[in-house]
């Protein structure tokens, strides 16, 4: 009869899942109640992600084309290309954004492009959670030459 060798098999331990579990229930502890319990604090922080998302997006298209999108043309020129002045001259072709539309803000509105901007090239702002220029706390603008 033949006997079964235990020691070449491979697999975890049931401590080592334990050891795992206890990682996870730990990591999970820390890290859901600064996204769950601050759902306001999450959504600034996804708006800043955007405006430097769309900032890239900017810098590509005037790589392109040598110019940024004027304000008329809006954000929207990341998406299709413009028929207005100035005329891309390299026009990328399906956009410069990946999903072939200008994302929202996280509370749902548009985001604001001013170009040329008071800042800098242009400006990218959300108004934040009340949707009203200016405000403080959860309630300030996210801009573009604030965020780091």
């Amino acid at each position: 009869m033949k006997r079964l060798d235990l020691t070449g098999e491979k697999g975890f331990t049931l401590i080592e899942l334990m050891v795992v579990m206890i990682i996870l229930a730990t990591l999970i502890t820390i890290v859901a109640p600064r996204f769950l319990g601050e759902p306001e604090k999450a959504r600034r922080l996804k708006a800043e992600i955007t405006i430097a998302n769309l900032e890239t997006a900017l810098k590509t298209y005037y790589l392109d084309n040598g110019t940024y999108p004027s304000t008329d043309q809006g954000l929207e020129a990341l998406v299709s290309e413009p028929n207005t002045e100035p005329i891309p001259s390299k026009y990328r072709e399906g956009g410069y954004l990946e999903k072939g539309k200008v994302p929202m803000d996280p509370w749902g509105r548009d985001f604001i492009y001013l170009s040329p901007g008071l800042h800098s090239e242009f400006d990218i702002i959300s108004y934040g959670s009340d949707g009203i220029e200016g405000g403080e706390g959860k309630d300030a603008d996210i801009e573009s030459w604030n965020i780091e």
